[in-house]
């Protein structure tokens, strides 16, 4: 396969605090690919260098073949770029800002509606309103049909889902999906680990350094831990109690579970349970878990 992305020791710093630390990333062609953490690991800053709108302090990206900052001019009309937040023209209609994109680029919505018709289609009902009276959903729908107006070969779409509901949420990555078909190279970040497995690949980034890239079934198979989930009714003590015992490597809330590993290489549930009710949990309910992205992320943090 041929790398659309292709980077190498890329570094970036705003004054005393370094954005990207050294960065190494292939992305190939056809794949959905996902840059996965918090917000301030360094997703927005890779993604406006891969977009020309920030260059390196040091390392190299090329992008569809073209170096991000000497080629910018050639690189430019083959991106479609959806920033985190929502960039339209508020005061323009869904149909204006649409027209316009597309007169940006030298096209027009009828000569590319094919491609964004499934998207597009269903805001064309609100085409009179105003882009900033939509709702989070129709936003999102509208700022990606002009980022594909132009057909562009990479679409990078910063943090997409930020703020929408659970149903659109679902709506954006069945759109992806159906978008890859049209030969469309697609990097998104995100900081829903859930949204992870619905990446061909995925890379974890924290504090701009690279964890792990890998597919999302690779990512979680790497998780090399007994992982135990424990819950009680009194889920505050139940973490501040595990905090205390000795054996304890980690201890995070994830919905009604705590997720625990220990120091040694299998815990002792005997002895755990025993701690706990000793210490004032005695209701305490543990079993073997499997692992999901997030515990993976976790463990690759503290490492």
């Amino acid at each position: 396969m041929n790398s659309v992305i292709h980077i190498e020791n890329l570094t970036k710093s705003f004054g005393n605090i370094t954005a990207l630390k050294n960065i190494t990333l292939n992305v190939e062609e056809g794949e959905i690919f996902g840059v996965i953490g918090p917000d301030g690991a360094g997703k927005t800053t890779l993604f406006r260098i891969l977009t020309t709108l920030l260059t390196p302090d040091s390392g190299t990206a090329h992008v569809l073949g073209y170096d991000v900052v000497k080629d910018y001019k050639k690189l430019r009309p083959l991106l479609g770029y959806m920033p985190g937040k929502f960039s339209l023209y508020r005061d323009l209609s869904v149909e204006e800002n649409i027209h316009f994109f597309a007169s940006v680029f030298g096209t027009t919505l009828e000569e590319n509606y094919d491609l964004v018709e499934p998207i597009y289609s269903q805001i064309e009902p609100f085409k009179h309103r105003l882009a900033g009276d939509l709702s989070g959903g129709m936003k999102q729908k509208l700022a990606l049909s002009c980022a594909l107006i132009h057909k562009p070969k990479l679409l990078v779409l910063d943090e997409p889902t930020t703020g929408v509901d659970a149903v659109s949420r679902k709506e954006f990555w069945e759109m992806l999906k159906m978008l890859r078909q049209e030969n469309i190279t697609i990097i998104v970040s995100t900081p829903y680990m859930d949204e992870a497995r619905q990446c061909d690949r995925v890379a974890l980034i924290q504090e701009g350094k690279i964890l792990k890239v890998d597919t999302p079934p690779g990512i979680v198979g790497s998780f090399d831990k007994t992982l135990l989930g424990i819950k009680s009714a009194n889920r505050f003590r139940l973490i501040r109690t595990l905090q205390r015992y000795p054996h304890t490597e980690s201890a995070h809330p994830f919905g009604e579970f705590i997720h625990y590993t220990d120091q040694r290489s299998e815990p002792d549930v005997p002895e755990l349970k025993e701690f706990l009710h000793q210490e004032g949990v005695p209701d305490a309910d543990i079993r073997p878990i499997q692992p999901g992205i997030e515990d993976t992320f976790m463990n690759l943090m503290q490492g």
